[in-house]
């Protein structure tokens, strides 16, 4: 049974609630639960119930930016609390939305958890190419890359960014990480990516077990 505090941080974020998120938050914390327990339940579940309500069409664009202003609301109550950086850097994550895409809610959600936990990001933004995130990969020497896509007629993009990084020589040596609304397990072998993260925390136990291996 989900805890009453994060359920309520849920429902903030499903009725767009900017006014009360923050105390909600605080009050999970106050409460001796974590920020990747808050972001996993609590903002995760509640982003997933905002996107399958614009996917049915009884929420908007507008209602979608308002759910990304309130949870960049609660962030920084949440990021002051997280592990504020690692002694030695993790290595180096491009994180980016894939190009046609212009979602980026999720994406900016792990980047936090990712900065948060000893990994240096750099954030490319919305609507990237292939050639962009490959180019950014091989100035950088990053290694890791993770994309986002929320638009079931953009996912050909991820294929295009797989396609990009084994023309330019480095697919063996580079490991694409996949996550969005419209992703799954079966999406990351058809395209050709190397892992799917259902969740932010998902990307960043991913994103670990690679940093170890490497």
């Amino acid at each position: 049974m989900m805890n009453g505090s994060i359920a309520a941080v849920r429902d903030a974020i499903d009725t767009l609630d900017l006014d009360n998120v923050c105390s909600l938050v605080q009050k999970c914390l106050d409460e001796g639960l974590t920020p990747e327990e808050i972001i996993e339940h609590g903002i995760g579940q509640g982003l997933d119930i905002v996107g399958k309500k614009f996917e049915t069409g009884e929420y908007f664009l507008a209602d979608l930016i308002m759910a990304g202003e309130v949870v960049k609301e609660a962030m920084p109550i949440l990021k002051r609390r997280m592990n504020p950086g690692l002694a030695s850097k993790r290595g180096t994550v491009i994180l980016a939305t894939v190009a046609g895409d212009i979602h980026e809610i999720g994406k900016n959600i792990v980047g936090m958890i990712l900065s948060a936990n000893g990994y240096e990001v750099v954030d490319l933004g919305v609507d990237v190419s292939a050639s962009s995130i490959i180019d950014t990969a091989r100035s950088t020497g990053a290694r890791l890359i993770g994309l986002s896509a929320l638009l079931s007629t953009m996912v050909h993009s991820i294929r295009e960014v797989v396609e990009a990084s084994r023309a330019a020589g480095l697919r063996e040596q580079v490991r694409i990480v996949i996550g969005g609304a419209c992703t799954s397990q079966a999406l990351c072998a058809e395209m050709g990516a190397d892992a799917y993260g259902e969740t932010a925390i998902d990307a960043l136990r991913i994103f670990n077990g690679f940093s170890q291996a490497a």
